[in-house]
Order: C-alpha cells, then structure tokens, then sequence
C-alpha cells in the first residue's frame, strides 16, 4: 500500500462515513470492481436508467460478455428497480445525482427496498461529493467516486474510489455472497468475512480484482486530489450558488425550451434535491435550445469562459453535447432512457464570477439565433 494513496483513501472514507476506501486509477475502475467483488457469471445487477454513459456502456455489454447481467429499471422509483431483482442479483446501482440530466435519486427508499430483499445498494456520488450528500446517512452500503471530478476539482488527474460502509450483513446472506464466505483460492482461501468483519467487502475488492488486474493509482495523482479536496467544501459552495442563478436565467431565457436542474422549483426533483442537500443541487444541469442540433452547434461553438469538454466538476465552467460525445455509442432508445436528448447542453458551472459566466451564456445564446 502506498502512503500517499492510504491517506486519500483515509480521507475521503472519513468524509464519507465509511470504515474503509480503495483508491484506483480512474472512476470507471471503481465502477468496475466495485461490481467484480460480489458478481459472477451467472449473476445481474439491477440499475436505475438514467446514469453516466460510460457506466452504462460498462454494464451493458462489458459486463455481459463476462456473464453478468446488466438489468436497467424503467424509471428511478423503487418498485421499478425491485420488478428486476432476483436470486441471482448481487447489486442495485444508482447515481446519488444522475449525469447528465442532474435528477436526484431517493436513495433511502431504494436502499430500503434493496436491503429487503437482502441486496447491497451501490451509490455514484460523483456529482454530489459528500459536502452535498453522505449515502451512507440514507442507507447506501458502498459508494464510488470519479476523483477526477469533483473532489480533484482542476482536471489535472484521473482517479477513482469505493468506499464501504461496514454495515451489509455479508455473512448472513451467504447464499447470494459465496465469494465473501466461502475460501478464496486466489488469496490464501481466506474467507472475508470471518477475517475481516465489517472489512469484508473492501478487503476483497483490495486483494481480488485489484491485486489481480491491477488498476492502481498513481501516487502522484493521489497528491494531486488531496489537494483538491482541500478546497472541496469551498468549491462546492461556489458552484451551487452559480449554478442556481444560471438555472433561473436559462429557465426565463426565450431561446430556451427546457431546463434540469433539481434547484429550480419547477424540477420533477426538487423535493428530493430539498430532502437529501437541503436544496443544493451541485453544479451540474442541461438545457435545450430552440433551435434543436443546428442551434445546439451554433452555441456550443460560439462559448468562450466555458470549455468544451466533457469532463465535469472543473473549477473552470465547461459544457458538452452529451448526444454526441458521453453517450454517443447509445442507441436512440437507450438515449431515451438515460434522459438524453439531440437539443440537450450539459453545462458544470464553475467558479469563476456569476457575471462573466451569464455574460457567455448570452452572447453564445444570441449567436445562435
């Protein structure tokens, strides 16, 4: 283990409130093992619809050609999520808040619900970072992070993370978790959880896929995050009070059709954005423009002060046409599904001064008349 990333590992588990942290190369990675660690052939996983391309992408036809099922609800409600569960599940997957579109998960009801059935609920947090929103409060038993993102904050590093609560009842859902309480033969036949305890799971997700696969984290770029997180609390504070004014400016604007953004009274959710932050929706939204794909285009090139890339949680504004860029190998049905739009612009509002950032919107809002 190295130093530098057990103390990010430490830190962004304290944050979280969990007993224990993995830090990898990249969110993806965290995805990924987060699933490898309690799924096998034979086994699915069961997943609201509207999550990250590249995650869809990842369970969807990554994780099928290994066997396992990638099972994606109709909509984000519980009962929609619990139609697909069965003997063989082994996780329900969500984003605390859905990239692109911004929608708020209610993670308590699907954890609720998850853990009725004896099922682990696995939160993205990527978009809320725990300054917004703490799964782990609301029922959630492992979380994962896109360091990159966010907590990073600059876009200078790439890194991910799973962090695990200590509270899933391994042991006593043997059946469904044999990997956790049967002898592991590729790590001493060591069975988890009677020498782990409550460090099951993370200690499994340590010594099988990543020992094994090998997607470690640059120490280098660990430094690099720690000192984004330094300034998390602050950043994120900048980039809620931006973005609800942006919100507001876009929802009165003519050349726009609709917004999403869960701080806006008007959003379907702006009474879980009130329940789980307390009304602060991150800095993350999407907006259509009249116009559709040939405005959209106008637009996008005509910004200055945002950048156009398609990562998100950057202390600089950026923007992206999800369309063509982050969910461009969906097709038009799984497009539908994710919330995904061709007039859609998905805007992360950064830190920079809320008049620069309105006065950009505007000339490139204009251009594209």
């Amino acid at each position: 283990m190295n130093p530098t990333n057990a103390v990010l590992e430490s830190r962004v588990s304290e944050l979280e409130g969990g007993v224990a942290a993995l830090a990898v190369s990249a969110g993806s990675a965290a995805v990924n093992y987060a699933i490898l660690a309690i799924a096998e052939q034979g086994n699915n996983i069961v997943s609201t619809p509207q999550i990250y391309g590249g995650t869809f992408t990842l369970f969807n036809h990554m994780f099928a050609r290994l066997g396992i099922e990638a099972r994606f609800a109709e909509d984000e409600s519980p009962a929609s999520l619990e139609a697909l569960i069965d003997d063989k599940t082994s996780a329900v997957f969500c984003e605390s808040i859905a990239n692109p579109v911004g929608a708020f998960m209610d993670i308590q009801a699907i954890a609720d619900m998850a853990h009725s059935h004896g099922v682990p609920l696995i939160v993205d947090n990527t978009v809320a970072t725990p300054m917004l929103i703490r799964p782990f409060e609301f029922g959630a038993d492992i979380v994962v992070h896109s360091l990159t993102k966010y907590m990073g904050g600059h876009g200078n590093s790439l890194g991910g993370i799973v962090v695990d609560s200590g509270k899933f009842p391994w042991a006593k859902n043997a059946k469904r978790f044999p990997m956790l309480n049967q002898p592991e033969p590729s790590y001493h036949n060591m069975i988890y959880t009677e020498a782990m305890g409550e460090l099951a799971y993370i200690a499994r997700v340590r010594t099988v896929p990543l020992r094994n696969t090998g997607s470690a984290l640059s120490p280098f770029n660990a430094f690099l995050i720690l000192q984004g997180i330094e300034t998390l609390a602050l950043r994120m504070e900048r980039h809620c009070e931006n973005a609800q004014v942006v919100a507001e400016y876009l929802e009165n604007h003519p050349m726009v059709t609709w917004v999403k953004y869960a701080g806006l009274p008007s959003s379907p959710s702006y009474l879980l954005a009130q329940k789980y932050s307390g009304g602060q929706a991150s800095g993350l939204m999407a907006f259509g423009i009249k116009g559709g794909m040939e405005a959209g285009e106008k637009f996008y090139d005509a910004l200055k002060i945002f950048k156009r890339l398609v990562n998100i949680g950057d202390a600089k504004s950026l923007a992206a046409h999800p369309a063509s860029t982050t969910h461009r190998q969906l097709a038009g049905a799984e497009l539908e599904a994710s919330g995904v739009t061709p007039d859609m612009i998905r805007l992360c509002v950064g830190i920079e001064h809320i008049d620069d950032i309105l006065e950009d919107l505007e000339q490139a809002l204009s251009a594209a008349q």
